[in-house]
């Protein structure tokens, strides 16, 4: 075999992803934006999952227990064996999980916190809707030097979301509802607004999973992870001077 080919045959070699929690039962990763959970309908011939990802780095089977889009970073749940992620998948659906995300949005809520219950389907192939629920707090506001609809400049704000419900897509397709479209949302998002970002050096979706709190399912004890921000997500906070501290 020549020397050109060997190398074309390289096995690709990926960065460790990072661990927030782990013990024999479960973990939580910091799942990064840009990389697909696992293999499904949405992954139009992609190989790059990080369910495989994590088998081979951790050398062991793991069994999701939820799931992030594509484009959202942050807090991923995890188990070891099947009995495990049976049972934070009952605390799950039993609404025992609590999910706090990190949004930045274009426009000013109107109100400080506020709920949005509003019905959706699930997803492509699977038309009938379903109650869907979604808690949000204004944490900050901002603009931008970047006129907008009349105006010198463009609002935007940082929200913290709390899913009540697990449908397809929730807080991106609520914040649409809302006319408060998710900043890089690309499929339900508002592409004037995404473009701005572009040139402004942010290129990612700004939606991150910040917090998972749950019981351990062998004892209950409440465990509770954080996951950072990365650094794409700190430099559109830093557009606007906005410290977490100060939320």
């Amino acid at each position: 075999m020549s020397e050109a080919l060997e190398q074309a045959v390289e096995p690709v070699v990926f960065e460790p992803l990072p661990l927030l929690y782990e013990d024999p039962w479960l973990a939580v990763v910091n799942k990064p934006a840009g990389l697909m959970v696992h293999d499904s309908k949405l992954a139009r011939g992609e190989d790059d999952f990080l369910a495989d990802r994590l088998r081979e780095q951790l050398g062991k089977p793991i069994f999701l227990v939820h799931r992030l889009d594509r484009a959202t970073s942050g807090c991923l749940l995890l188990a070891f064996d099947r009995d495990s992620a049976s049972v934070l998948g009952k605390a799950l659906m039993g609404g025992e999980v609590e999910k706090d995300y990190l949004a930045v949005c274009r426009g000013w809520p109107a109100e400080a916190a506020f709920t949005v219950d509003h019905d959706l389907d699930g997803g492509p192939g699977k038309p009938v809707k379903k109650p869907a629920i979604t808690h949000f707090q204004k944490l900050l506001e901002g603009e931008l030097p970047v006129p907008s609809a009349g105006f010198p400049t463009s609002r935007y704000a940082l929200l913290r979301c709390q899913p009540q419900t697990g449908r397809f897509r929730q807080i991106r397709r609520h914040l649409k509802h809302m006319f408060h479209h998710l900043i890089g949302d690309t499929s339900h998002g508002d592409g004037r607004h995404n473009r701005s970002f572009r040139m402004q050096g942010v290129h990612r979706m700004l939606l991150h999973a910040e917090r998972l709190a749950f019981p351990h399912p062998q004892d209950g004890r409440r465990i509770e992870v954080h996951a950072p921000l990365d650094r794409e997500f700190r430099k559109a906070l830093d557009l606007f001077g906005w410290q977490l501290g100060q939320a």
